[in-house]
């Protein structure tokens, strides 16, 4: 299966932000959506980073209450590690796992369709899992 295949279940919306937005606007938007990440993007639509909780709380560790009122772009992961709509989800989950990121943005012809974190990949594995398990069950049941 496919991050296509996730991202057909839980929706393609991704909650995006400006370079420019302070830090504070952006931990209400994760609030506000109940999220873990936004997206940063240019004018043009162009993936610029993520933003996540946890950098966030990274800048305020570092920096102080002072970070509040700085733009995403001093904070962001400027280097956000991209899916694929094609890519497996074992793929994924791997990349997840090695590259230590929760949130990955999906691209579809160079642009942003979609965004998938760690909790929908496993609840995909999860949910997988459970129907093998019952197949199984079935077949011992038949013999």
């Amino acid at each position: 299966m496919t991050v296509a295949t996730i991202l057909s279940e839980k929706g393609r919306h991704v909650v995006t932000a400006p370079p420019t937005m302070a830090l504070q606007d952006i931990a209400r938007e994760l609030m506000r959506h109940g999220i873990g990440a936004v997206v940063v993007i240019d004018g043009g639509g162009n993936v610029l980073g993520v933003m996540s909780e946890r950098d966030v709380v990274s800048a305020i560790a570092t920096f102080g209450a002072r970070a509040l009122d700085e733009p995403v772009r001093d904070h962001m992961q400027s280097t956000p590690v991209i899916a694929a709509e094609n890519d497996t989800v074992d793929t994924t989950m791997q990349t997840m796992t090695l590259e230590r990121r929760r949130h990955l943005p999906v691209m579809r012809e160079g642009r942003l369709c979609g965004l998938i974190s760690i909790g929908d990949v496993v609840k995909y594995r999860i949910r997988v899992i459970e129907e093998e398990h019952r197949c199984m069950r079935e077949y011992i049941a038949q013999a």
